[in-house]
C-alpha cells in the first residue's frame, strides 16, 4: 500500500505544490501513477469518465507512450505499433503544426490555421461529431517528433474549441513540464489552461513516477474508479518533493537564462551550415534539424545519426528526434562552460559530417 488506501503527509504536500504552479482560479486534483505512459493511460480514463464521451483526438508525430491506450494515440513511429493488433477504437490523428515544413509557408507563430479549420471542417463534419470526442490530447513542444513547439495561437485555438464543444484539453507535458523549458509547463508560453495534465520523466529526477494534474471539476471520479498500487510510492514522492524545490529556486530560472544563450549560439546556424534546416524549441529543449539541401528540405537521417555517433565519441551524450533531427535537452542545471563544450562540440560534428555529404 504505497499511498492509494493510507495517505502520508509527503504524497498531499507535493500534490499541493503541483497544483499551485498551475493557472486558473478553479482547485485542482492530483492522481499519482509510476510513469508517464500510466498517466496519459489515466488521463483517457478520466475524459472519458467525466465527459461520458469515448472519442479522442491526437496529433501525428506525437508521442504518449507504448501501453495500449496511450500506444493509441502514439503516431511517432510505425514501429511502436507493428505487431499489437488493434488498438484503442474511436482515436483519430490529425496533422500537428509543423511551421519549418509548413505547406503554406506560414512562420513559427502563424502555423496550423489549415489543422483547425480541417477539426472543426471534416473532422468533426465526417467522422466524429464534437458532443461525441472525450479529449484532445496535445504535446506543447513535441518530443520524439522532433522538438517541434506548438505556436502560441494554435494551442489558444485549440482551448477556444475544445471549450466550445466540451472537450477536455489534454496537455502532455512528460518530456516538456516541470522547468524544462523555463516555466513549469510549456503549455505556460501560450497563456491557456488544460482540463488536464499529465506529467512524468523530470517530476522525480528519474525516479518512476508521474501525475496526473485535472481541475477539480473534471476529477471527481468516485472511489475504486481508478487506483494504484505503486503510484505515488514514499521514495519516488521524496525524490519528487527535492527535485520541486531545486527546479522552484534555481533550475527552472536557470533552463531560461540558459537556453536563451544556447539559442544565441545556435542562431546562425543555418547560415553557418548548409544541413541545417531549422534551430527550435524553447528553454532547454532545443532541436536542430538535419537536412541535405535547405532549399529542397529533403530530410538526412543517415547525417543526422552521423553527428549523432560522432558527438558520442568526443563526450558529448545527444539524442535523435523524429526522423532527422538532433534534441538537445540537457540537465536544468548546466552552466556556461558545458553550454560552450556542447555548441563547440556539435559545430565540429557538424562541420565533418557536412564534408562528407
Amino acid at each position: 500500500m504505497s499511498g492509494t488506501d493510507f495517505y502520508y503527509e509527503s504524497m498531499p504536500e507535493l500534490a499541493r505544490r503541483l497544483v499551485a504552479t498551475m493557472p486558473g482560479n478553479e482547485p485542482k486534483k492530483t492522481f499519482f501513477t509510476n510513469s508517464g505512459t500510466e498517466a496519459v493511460e489515466g488521463a483517457i480514463k478520466l475524459a472519458r469518465y467525466a465527459t461520458k464521451r469515448d472519442k479522442m483526438i491526437a496529433f501525428y508525430g506525437c508521442f504518449h507512450g507504448r501501453t495500449m491506450g496511450s500506444l493509441s494515440l502514439t503516431a511517432s513511429k510505425s514501429t511502436q505499433r507493428k505487431g499489437f493488433g488493434g488498438l484503442l477504437s474511436g482515436v483519430e490523428h490529425i496533422p500537428f503544426p509543423y511551421a519549418y515544413r509548413c505547406e503554406l509557408g506560414h512562420g513559427p507563430e502563424t502555423c496550423g490555421a489549415e489543422i483547425l479549420e480541417q477539426l472543426e471542417n471534416q473532422i468533426f463534419k465526417r467522422l466524429f461529431d464534437p458532443d461525441e470526442v472525450a479529449g484532445i490530447i496535445i504535446e506543447p513542444v513535441q518530443g520524439e517528433g522532433g522538438y517541434v513547439p506548438a505556436p502560441k495561437f494554435f494551442l489558444q485555438e485549440l482551448q477556444r474549441i475544445c471549450r466550445k464543444h466540451g472537450i477536455m484539453l489534454i496537455l502532455d507535458e512528460v518530456q516538456s513540464g516541470m522547468g524544462r523549458t523555463g516555466k513549469w509547463w510549456a503549455y505556460e508560453h501560450a497563456g491557456i489552461e488544460p482540463d488536464i495534465l499529465c506529467s512524468a520523466k523530470g517530476i522525480a529526477s528519474g525516479m518512476p513516477l508521474g501525475a496526473i494534474i485535472a481541475r477539480e471539476s473534471v476529477m471527481r471520479w468516485k472511489p475504486g474508479a481508478h487506483g494504484t498500487t505503486f503510484g505515488g510510492n514514499p521514495v519516488c514522492i521524496a525524490a519528487a518533493l527535492a527535485t520541486f524545490d531545486l527546479i522552484e529556486n534555481e533550475y527552472r530560472q536557470n533552463a531560461a537564462d540558459m537556453g536563451d544563450y544556447m539559442f544565441a549560439k545556435l542562431a546562425d546556424w543555418t547560415k553557418k551550415f548548409k544541413i541545417v534546416g531549422d534551430v527550435r524549441g524553447r528553454g532547454l529543449m532545443i532541436g536542430i534539424e538535419i537536412v541535405r539541401d535547405q532549399r529542397t528540405k529533403e530530410k538526412a537521417a543517415d547525417l543526422r545519426n552521423a553527428i549523432v555517433d560522432l558527438a558520442f565519441r568526443k563526450g558529448l551524450l545527444v539524442l535523435g528526434a523524429g526522423e532527422n533531427t538532433i534534441r538537445l535537452s540537457p540537465p536544468l542545471l548546466i552552466e556556461k562552460e558545458q553550454a560552450d563544450f556542447a555548441a563547440r562540440t556539435l559545430e565540429e560534428c557538424i562541420r565533418e559530417a557536412e564534408k562528407k555529404a
